[in-house]
């Protein structure tokens, strides 16, 4: 029994991101992008990428958006990418005017069946990021803004890794 309740609290820990979980792999996800294009997880393999779930109606999310642009423009030369995921209840014409009219610089995809933010882990909340790593395993997990200073620590040492 208590062997149990130990692998019940690591998993738990695991899908809380408290501990890091050896090799979780992102999902075999393909983004529909505003224009149209498709571009899949398995693209993103050999970079480092941030996949950012978040909804126009959320404060939080509009509010980091500006440090999301930053983050994306500070590191895109060195084998960065950043996916931007509108959640699925977030109607597809605010999602446009606001990828234009804040001129984000990075891919903005609409989840429009929910099936992105299921496959990634059930996300609900906004925002969400999660760090991928070269290799394409799960590195890191955000729920709500992330420290910036943080992330871009973190970021710098996943692409220094070969």
């Amino acid at each position: 029994m208590k062997r149990l309740s130990l692998i019940a609290l690591l998993l738990t820990a695991c899908l809380l991101g408290i501990s890091a979980c050896s090799a979780d792999k992102a999902p075999a996800a393909t983004y529909t992008l505003l224009d149209g294009s498709r571009v899949t997880q398995a693209q993103l393999t050999g970079k480092v990428s941030l996949i950012n779930f978040w909804a126009t109606s959320c404060t939080s999310c509009v509010a980091e958006m500006p440090e999301l642009i930053a983050t994306h423009n500070k590191f895109k030369d060195k084998g960065f990418e950043t996916v931007a995921v509108a959640m699925s209840y977030d109607p597809p014409s605010y999602v446009v005017n606001f990828a234009q009219t804040r001129q984000l610089p990075f891919k903005v995809a609409i989840d429009n069946t929910g099936v992105l933010a299921r496959d990634w882990g059930d996300i609900q909340l906004t925002p969400t990021t999660l760090l991928v790593n070269k290799r394409g395993e799960i590195v890191k997990r955000f729920v709500g803004p992330p420290n910036f200073s943080e992330l871009h620590q973190l970021i710098e040492k996943l692409l220094a890794e070969s």
